[in-house]
């Protein structure tokens, strides 16, 4: 008995100097977890304007048949019986907005990512620089914030969890529905379906316009900005505040259960029966099910969940290690780093503050940029090295304590997924500033195996339990803390000051020359020569 599972994660960076999408199909084996063939299509990334980063919607749901197809394939030529696929699971990049007209099928405008990350790119694409998200909406946020007491970003925070930013789908909808006019037509006209990448997906495969299944799951739904995470419903208010019609919202579902079945293909009839955001399947993947336990995923930013529902996102993480790469040109590839960081084995005092499109969690502060202070006469770029991987720890260490501080369960080790947990002086580095272990496991796709667990854990499939005695074991390398922790704490405190120096330098007001003052790739460096 087999799982599929259709997983949308973002690739590594390629040789041709972008960052595309991936549609990435895995198919697991449900009593042993073990990864039996998997199948990738590239999908490209569209920079209409600086700091706008959109994809087609028809585009990804072209390749996911084309994923399935394939797959399906290369099953056949294993000798693999593909009527032996009992369900389908789907993860998803969060908050990408998309919104689609329910009687006809199509997309009524590209779909805004929640984020991205160029560098060096050619001139027919987009400046150079680095871009985290897409930015368009930063004045929506603005003026959003002036119809909020005190100006304050957090004040929905108790309703969502989330404070009032760019980065959530709330606000790139708002934007849509102020600057696309055939989705203000759809609106009034009742024809408008929103969602995210899920939302289009399930709606798609389960029959489209011809009876498609219009839902979300609640990870998913959590990271909108009008979801109650009390009640778990869209909330009237928050709607209104936005003014976004409820109508157009999909239902929200649980996140294993059967939403429908594939109505075309290789895979006609098997059920979609599992649905969670990517970071949220990497949880179930990492098999946190119990209080207090959580994961990190260390890919193009860092992404810290524990299983009380407590998360956090790092904007700038697997980044910075590109950025010494394409910007600076102190390494050639990204495995350099790690040998320049362990020669070096101190930062010397420097410290690195990657907000290269400000600071996120725990912050949310958009005014912050990029610095690197504590720089002498003696620092070299082995020591800038050391200090932009342990800028990535020290940015996972803020995450946690709040986390901490909120659910009030200290955590006694961190799990771990991701490309960059390749690097083990990250991953010492890590378990040093934590003043606990590491433990990353052997499976590297948890996003993909956390969605198939939920699949075919839903009831009426029924083929994978989630019952922690009923789970297999999986091997893992493990990282101790090798440094006493008053030299941790030391550390920390020196980085926590070098992040309030980073602090209020961008603004939305151009100087008199009608130039912004700085962009989102332009980093300041404090030099405090001895």
């Amino acid at each position: 008995r087999m799982l599929i599972n259709v997983n949308l994660l973002l690739f590594n960076f390629c040789v041709h100097g972008r960052f595309p999408f991936v549609i990435y199909l895995q198919v697991f084996n449900a009593k042993t977890a073990e990864l039996l063939s998997h199948h990738q299509v590239e999908i490209q990334q569209k920079f209409p304007k600086e700091g706008w980063v959109e994809q087609d919607p028809k585009e990804i749901l072209k390749s996911v048949h084309e994923c399935v197809e394939r797959t399906c394939e290369k099953l056949q030529q294993l000798n693999i019986d593909i009527t032996n696929i009992k369900a389908i699971g789907v993860s998803n990049q969060r908050e990408t907005t998309v919104v689609w007209d329910k009687t006809t099928g199509e997309p009524l405008y590209n779909a805004i990512v929640n984020k991205s990350l160029y560098g060096l790119l050619t001139k027919t694409s987009v400046p150079e620089g680095f871009l985290w998200l897409d930015l368009r909406t930063q004045s929506t946020v603005e003026r959003l914030l002036k119809r909020i007491p005190g100006k304050n970003k957090s004040f929905f925070k108790f309703r969502t969890g989330l404070p009032l930013s760019t980065y959530f789908s709330a606000v790139k909808l708002r934007w849509l529905l102020d600057n696309v006019e055939e989705i203000r037509q759809a609106v009034d006209d009742g024809r408008a379906m929103f969602g995210t990448i899920d939302s289009w997906l399930i709606w798609s495969l389960t029959g489209g316009k011809n009876g498609g299944v219009h839902c979300t799951d609640v990870t998913n739904a959590s990271r909108t900005m009008l979801f109650n995470i009390h009640s778990l419903e869209w909330d009237p208010e928050l709607c209104q505040f936005f003014d976004i019609p409820v109508e157009i919202l999909p239902k929200v579902r649980s996140s294993s259960e059967i939403y429908g079945l594939m109505k075309s293909g290789a895979l006609t009839g098997v059920p979609i029966s599992g649905c969670l955001g990517d970071q949220s399947a990497a949880l179930v993947g990492q098999m946190c099910f119990q209080d207090g336990q959580a994961k990190n995923t260390y890919g193009t930013g860092c992404f810290l969940l524990c299983n009380t529902g407590q998360k956090g996102s790092v904007a700038i993480a697997g980044a910075v290690v590109r950025w010494l790469r394409d910007n600076l040109g102190i390494v050639k590839t990204a495995q350099e780093v790690e040998k320049l960081a362990a020669e070096a084995g101190t930062s010397y005092g420097c410290y690195f503050v990657p907000a290269f499109s400000g600071l996120y969690a725990p912050y949310w502060e958009p005014s912050a940029r990029g610095i690197i202070c504590g720089l002498t006469q003696f620092t070299n770029k082995k020591h800038i090295a050391f200090a932009a991987l342990e800028a990535v720890c020290f940015q996972t260490r803020e995450i946690l304590d709040a986390m901490n501080k909120d659910c009030g369960i200290p955590l006694n080790q961190l799990q771990v997924d991701g490309g960059m947990t390749n690097n083990k002086v990250l991953m010492q580095l890590q378990s040093d500033i934590l003043c606990i272990p590491v433990v990353k496991p052997s499976m590297p796709e948890t996003t993909a195996l956390g969605a198939a667990m939920a699949a075919g854990a839903a009831e009426g499939v029924g083929i994978w339990s989630l019952n922690p005695g009923d789970l297999t074991a999986v091997t893992c390398e493990r990282f101790e803390p090798q440094i006493n922790p008053e030299e941790s704490e030391f550390r920390y405190a020196r980085w926590k000051k070098a992040v309030m120096k980073s602090m209020g330098w961008e603004t939305s007001e151009a100087p008199s020359n009608g130039k912004t003052e700085m962009n989102a790739g332009q980093v300041l460096l404090i030099s405090q020569l001895a």
